[in-house]
């Protein structure tokens, strides 16, 4: 099979800015900018590969031209004493040439190492608009360039390493494009581009030059609490020396100045402390529950002298926080207090989280510490256990700490990302567990005492108006948050009896957004290519299927939003309505009145509609009618829940559907799961032959059943990681990236989730098997030879694009 792209062909491929050329068709714009976006991808992995910055300032700008199809390109960086922008240029006989330019207004380069503002000629020979850029620059001194050079179209960006939160951006460099081979100016879509590419050499600049520099740390022994900051390249010694200084002028902590000044991220402090300290770091936990036996002991102005505080009696002994565990476990004050202890175990943290903790546990921050109580059970109103015990508990709820604790669920849930909110009561004194579904996987935020399980319930019960003395049945509804809090989002809400006389109550966080633009929906060019002209038929039959959570409405919304014209009548109707787009009239399924689906559907074909969208199509009568809307001029999208897109079709065939007028209506169908995506913090690797084998055997699984495969199954293998090599390789190699974890990930590698697509066109072929009540397996073999991708087979292209890995595709893509 040949690869879905080819690097450094964009020049072949129409203009993603969209200048010259005259109007193009949708299609072919939406592949060039896939194209563009993918080529960008692929040579940013390949920078990110690159091993000193020797490498990145000789090597990047082969592919970088190709990207934007320019004669020439110029990578500077600059210099250490920050005078001078430096770059190496490899001569066509291999030698290589140092050459430098002033950071001076006198130079196009000069101008925007000093300003960082990019700029975008369109004519380098035009005295002008080189003046419009800064009045010093003129046309024979602007470049500083080796004879042969006659720079006309030019577009020039700074390379900005940009801090996270609390940090400074650090200016590394410029980067300088010339002469476009179509012989038009830069577009838009270039421009934007090359910035993201620019952002790309900023980071791989800095590690490389934060590697070296460990390099050469490497050897040297920790002496300090913070010399293992040195190690991991986060500061030089003249920094660490310099804030040092500063703290004792100041009269404050190294610690604090490390924050401020050198914007040092205070997870890497405690790391760092327990490097020196050999014991773990524990970082402040806002969850954290007062230990009151242990607390009881000793008094604020004790632990805050002393340094130390017992946070825990765990299964393995007495855990005790504090910024110097040597200090306090040589005074073994910690078993004169707590004698009983069997063992004592330390944990190190900062003096600022350290603060936070003693305001924690001693009840400084008025309403943290309501809270706090709260959480422990023995909070400002002593009655609310008693509601609990006596069932009066609408009382209990109406409580006001309650109250600040169930808006606080839901707001930490909505900011932190989470799409479900579970909470998991258990029998008898045992606490009641609160989960965030976050990416697809269950995360444990808090646990809630017993006394507050029933008043808990019951304040959620009247948030969605629903009957708080029935605990037998099942019940669902709905909450606006608006009305109690400061978020407009609404929350679906099911109640459910479970043993031991509780009920679990699980929240879908519905919150209202705009539809995402369907070049963003992560479909590769290859599906793009394919879908496209689908859905620009004004009539037919399309369906999305998959299982709930795999994003089938989000994509429905895109392919709407892409067809939403001032010309075209659009009916939804939905169950939720999530997504809101104006110009759409979007109906609210309401099962209760009447209003099912199939009752929608009927009143849109009397309503003058171009495109029908249904929500679910779940039974015959429905069905029915979107072939019958079909069938008579309509565009029918709808989503279906089943496994793969040839399954789709025998289900909609056994609910009774004639195989003839349903094969004339179909368009397609598109399979889709969420795969969790890889963090930026992702790191490369080379695999070898055994894992590359294995990659490409799996790969083939899905080829079996195609006839073509089985005449020549080796050199197909070898035609198939050719291509991978040609497209997704760096240096004639496969490079793979892998989970690494970060604090912006919480450690676990992945951030955000990616969509597989598997996308089954409604070709002749496909509808002569329909009209013949093929099986799923000889429809999968014509689909795979008609070009089909697997949800496996695209999941693994995106695994070789390092958007994810193999072990996130093998999750969701279970055959």
């Amino acid at each position: 099979m040949k690869p879905a792209i080819v690097p450094g062909r964009l020049a072949d491929a129409p203009d993603p800015s969209g200048r010259g050329g005259g109007e193009r068709a949708g299609t072919a714009d939406l592949g060039a900018r896939l194209l563009f976006s993918r080529n960008i991808q692929h040579v940013a992995t390949r920078v990110h590969a690159m091993q000193t910055v020797d490498d990145i300032l000789l090597d990047a700008g082969a592919d970088i031209k190709r990207v934007f199809n320019a004669e020439r390109l110029h990578i500077f960086v600059i210099s250490e004493d920050g005078r001078l922008l430096h770059s190496k240029v490899r001569a066509a006989d291999g030698t290589v040439s140092d050459f430098r330019r002033p950071i001076k207004t006198s130079t196009l380069v000069g101008v925007v190492a000093q300003t960082q503002v990019e700029v975008n000629l369109r004519d380098a020979t035009d005295p002008g608009e080189l003046s419009g850029v800064h009045a010093d620059l003129q046309p024979a001194s602007a470049f500083g360039i080796e004879a042969g050079e006659s720079p006309q179209q030019v577009l020039v960006a700074p390379i900005i390493f940009r801090g996270k939160r609390g940090q400074s951006n650090e200016m590394l460099g410029v980067a300088q494009l010339i002469n476009s081979r179509s012989g038009q100016p830069f577009g838009s879509g270039e421009m934007e581009g090359f910035r993201e590419l620019c952002d790309t050499l900023a980071v791989a600049i800095r590690n490389r030059r934060k590697e070296a520099e460990l390099a050469l740390l490497s050897a040297r022994p920790v002496r300090t609490k913070y010399d293992a900051l040195m190690a991991d390249g986060l500061i030089s010694a003249e920094e660490l020396k310099l804030a040092a200084t500063s703290a004792r002028r100041k009269g404050v902590d190294v610690e604090e100045i490390l924050l401020t000044e050198f914007q040092v991220e205070r997870r890497a402090i405690g790391q760092a402390l327990a490097k020196f300290f050999d014991v773990p770091y524990e970082p402040f936990k806002a969850d954290r529950l007062k230990p009151l036996e242990l607390v009881k002991q000793i008094k604020r102005e004790y632990a805050q002298s002393a340094q130390w505080v017992p946070v825990e009696d765990a299964g393995d002994g007495l855990v005790v926080l504090t910024t110097d565990p040597e200090r306090i476990q040589s005074s073994r004050v910690v078993s004169n207090i707590f004698p009983r202890a069997s063992k004592v175990v330390y944990r190190v943290t900062t003096a600022e989280e350290f603060e936070r903790t003693l305001d924690q546990f001693f009840g400084e921050d008025i309403a943290a510490g309501s809270i706090n109580d709260f959480l422990r059970g023995d909070g400002g109103d002593a009655g609310a256990l008693e509601f609990a015990e006596t069932g009066d508990e609408a009382a209990a709820a109406a409580d006001n700490e309650l109250v600040k604790f169930v808006n606080k669920v839901i707001i930490d849930a909505h900011h932190q990302g989470a799409s479900d909110i579970h909470i998991e009561p258990y029998p008898g004194r045992q606490k009641t567990v609160i989960r965030f579904r976050k990416d697809g996987t269950l995360s444990p935020y808090v646990e809630v005492p017993p006394s507050y399980r029933a008043p808990l319930i019951a304040r959620l019960k009247i948030m969605c108006d629903l009957d708080i003395s029935e605990k037998r049945r099942p019940q669902d509804g709905k909450i606006k948050f608006k009305k109690y809090g400061p978020l407009d989002i609404e929350l679906r809400v099911a109640t459910i009896p479970s043993a031991g006389g509780v009920e679990d109550v699980v929240m879908r966080i519905l919150s209202a957004g705009k539809p995402i633009p369907v070049d963003q929906l992560g479909l590769t060019p290859h599906n793009a290519a394919r879908l496209m002209p689908i859905i620009a038929k004004p009539y037919g039959l399309f369906f999305v299927c998959g299982p709930t959570g795999s994003g089938k409405t989000t994509t429905l919304h895109s392919i709407l939003g892409h067809l939403n014209t001032p010309e075209t009548k659009i009916w939804t109707a939905e169950d939720p309505v999530e997504i809101t787009q104006k110009g759409l009239r979007q109906v609210q399924v309401n099962r209760k009145a009447g209003l099912d689906f199939a009752t929608v559907m009927k009143s849109f074909l009397r309503a003058d509609p171009d495109i029908i969208m249904v929500g679910e199509m779940r039974d015959k009568e429905t069905v029915g009618l979107g072939i019958e809307a079909s069938l008579t001029g309509h565009l029918v999208l709808a989503t279906l829940h089943t496994n793969s897109a040839p399954e789709s079709i025998t289900r909609l065939l056994d609910m009774g559907m004639d195989p003839f007028n349903f094969a004339d209506a179909l368009l397609g169908v598109l399979a889709q799961r969420l795969a969790k995506k890889l963090c930026t913090c992702k790191e490369a690797y080379t695999p070898d032959s055994a894992e590359i084998r294995a990659f490409v055997t799996e790969y083939a699984e899905d080829l079996q059943q195609f006839p073509g495969w089985h005449t020549d199954p080796q050199g197909e293998a070898k035609r198939l990681y050719d291509g991978w090599v040609t497209q997704y390789g760096v240096s004639g190699k496969l490079v793979f990236q892998r989970a690494k974890g970060c604090d912006r990930c919480n450690q676990t590698g992945y951030k955000g989730r990616i969509g597989l697509h598997e996308l089954m066109i409604g070709s002749d072929a496909i509808k002569k098997n329909i009209q013949e009540h093929a099986r799923v397996a000889e429809m999968f073999a014509t689909a795979i030879g008609e070009g089909m991708r697997t949800l496996r087979m695209d999941g693994m292209e995106k695994v070789l694009s390092g958007l994810t890995d193999l072990k996130q595709v093998r999750a969701v893509c279970v055959r």
